[in-house]
């Protein structure tokens, strides 16, 4: 049984709720004894000051049931499998020093946010480095022949394999598109190539999990958000890697990638296990540890999957979180420059803070988020056959 990838990636998850609700219970109780508590700066939010000295560094519980049905179950041989126990454990790291910097130091500062974009231009370097360079990641094509005259490619014969840096496009009906156009035929070369495609890797993990950042501000936002776009994710995982499906959905086939499914499942099962603790009243939170590996995790697979440029759909919370703080930073400081005082377009940034200035209670934002997120991960699925 342990053959078939969907008794894995089921079994997978199983493991990594249980980790997640048995591990939590166990892990509160320590970070409580140890008085690991969130220390909480006052916005005049209802209901902020009470959570004051709730643990935190939460985001342990998260990595263990990841990581744990992961090397237990998945092909650690795969190529695509240890990308994302890199990046797992990386930006999980990254996360976890900063939380220490914040809890024990007592730094409210925590890590320096130059040590962050290092840490994050170091994971963006070695993800695209083994994706560009692996002889194992490839794509297969139909081919040319079989696509003019409309018939499958079992009726065709074997497709085509090659290394390439194509990706999808959502909503176009020739949906892929080559990172090698954006290079001059002047200046093509493997280096540049490779370069060019780390920056965009680079650009999209930092954004992605510095999105899922600021999205964790209140109880079980980030981790509910994360746990539909991981499903959304790991249907994408199974049809990529899986021949059959990409032949019947017309789209690219990623031999191998279907391993990821059994990852995905991990981290699904992760964060609905911790949401158990992390919702309304909270009794643990994630900190830096959890939220920057979340955001980085589903910036990676995206990348794996070569589905990032469904990101902006997908993670249109992340997005708009992230939009909202921008926006506000950026008015205010054009209207203090322009009119001497600073003028602010919501009540409060990130977004969610908004509605809470408005009234509304944190438990109804994150139900209407969670509710937005699952409208958004439909629409991301059907994109599949819309074009």
């Amino acid at each position: 049984m342990f053959h078939y990838l969907s008794f894995r990636a089921a079994l997978s998850i199983l493991i990594s709720l249980t980790i997640s609700l048995l591990f939590g219970k166990t892990l509160i109780k320590i970070l409580r004894r140890r008085q690991v508590g969130e220390t909480i700066r006052d916005l005049g939010l209802e209901g902020q000051m009470e959570k004051a000295g709730t643990p935190t560094m939460g985001g342990i519980i998260i990595l263990a049931a990841i990581l744990v049905p992961t090397l237990l179950l998945a092909d650690l041989r795969n190529t695509y499998i240890q990308i994302m126990i890199i990046a797992t454990v990386w930006l999980g790291a990254i996360g976890f020093l900063d939380d220490y910097i914040k809890v024990f130091r007592k730094n409210k500062e925590g890590l320096a946010g130059k040590s962050k974009i290092i840490g994050q231009i170091g994971v963006g370097l070695i993800v695209s480095s083994m994706l560009y360079w692996s002889p194992s990641v490839t794509i297969k094509e139909k081919p040319s022949d079989a696509i003019a005259q409309g018939i499958s490619s079992t009726e065709a014969g074997a497709w085509k394999e090659n290394k390439s840096l194509k990706t999808t496009i959502p909503f176009v009906k020739e949906n892929e598109f080559d990172y090698s156009w954006l290079v001059p035929d002047s200046l093509e070369s493997p280096w540049v190539m490779w370069a060019v495609f780390s920056l965009i890797v680079i650009f999209i993990v930092t954004a992605v999990s510095n999105g899922a950042n600021i999205t964790d501000g209140i109880d079980g936002l980030a981790t509910g958000t994360s746990a539909i776009i991981g499903l959304t994710l790991a249907i994408f995982a199974y049809v990529s890697g899986n021949f059959v499906f990409a032949d019947y959905l017309n789209v690219m086939y990623i031999p191998q990638s279907g391993e990821l499914t059994v990852f995905i499942a991990a981290f699904v099962g992760a964060c609905v296990g911790f949401l158990w603790y992390n919702s309304y009243p909270a009794q643990v939170f994630m900190g830096d540890t959890g939220s920057l590996a979340l955001g980085g995790i589903i910036a990676t697979f995206s990348i794996a999957v070569r589905k990032e440029l469904l990101i902006p759909v997908l993670c249109g919370i992340f997005l708009i979180e992230n939009i909202s703080v921008m926006l506000q930073v950026g008015y205010f400081k054009y209207t203090k420059k322009k009119y001497g005082e600073g003028r602010r377009i919501f009540l409060m940034s990130p977004l969610h803070h908004h509605y809470q200035r408005k009234g509304f209670h944190e438990a109804k934002i994150v139900s209407r988020f969670w509710i937005i997120g699952i409208m958004l991960a439909v629409l991301t699925i059907i994109t599949l056959k819309i074009r």
